[in-house]
């Protein structure tokens, strides 16, 4: 397959200067990135944005809906991360603007895409909930992230993070679903 992909690495699809023709792309692929957007307005100008140059999309992410009690300590590790990241206290994790596989499906017509449907994708064996867990930690251990959080968001924050103390394994934490959207 590799002479029929194109990888577009550090281009910005925001920029008004990036411009390619339309249906230049059979596909745009976002694969568990999307958390990292610095908000959810700027995933939507982004899917927005490549409507026009891609006849397809690809799109799959954590689903923040738990399917067992093992999974809910990534789910609260990804929650406190992205509190915090609203709350102004931003910082290099990668989850940075977590969102439902919902608001996903309400996004994508006002992007200018109809999806064509969802599907789970099995996450058994991967170590992101482990991963999660610990930046969480680091995070809430973090004196400067924690500052610059105002003082009721630092107080639910700490709270939280004693809560995901007591209800994470110190290694082996199932992680949370996934799921896959495609839409054209």
């Amino acid at each position: 397959l590799g002479p029929r992909i194109d990888f577009r690495f550090a281009t910005d699809v925001l920029d008004p200067s990036t411009d390619f023709p339309e249906n230049a792309f059979e596909y745009v692929v976002l694969a568990h990135c999307s958390w990292y957007f610095a908000s959810f307005g700027q995933l939507r100008d982004t899917l927005a944005r490549v409507r026009p140059w891609a006849r397809r999309l690809c799109f799959a992410e954590w689903d923040l809906t738990p399917s067992s009690d093992d999974q809910l300590a990534h789910l609260l590790a990804v929650l406190i991360q992205g509190q915090a990241e609203a709350a102004g206290s931003h910082g290099p994790g990668n989850v940075r603007t977590p969102f439902s596989r919902e608001e996903l499906l309400r996004l994508l017509p006002r992007a200018g895409w109809t999806a064509d449907g969802s599907r789970p994708v099995d996450t058994e064996g991967l170590q992101d909930g482990d991963w999660e867990i610990e930046a969480c930690l680091d995070l809430v251990g973090t004196r400067e992230r924690l500052a610059a959080l105002p003082e009721p968001v630092r107080t639910l924050v700490l709270s939280q993070a004693d809560v995901l103390r007591a209800t994470a394994a110190p290694r082996g934490n199932r992680a949370l679903a996934a799921y896959a959207v495609t839409a054209r």
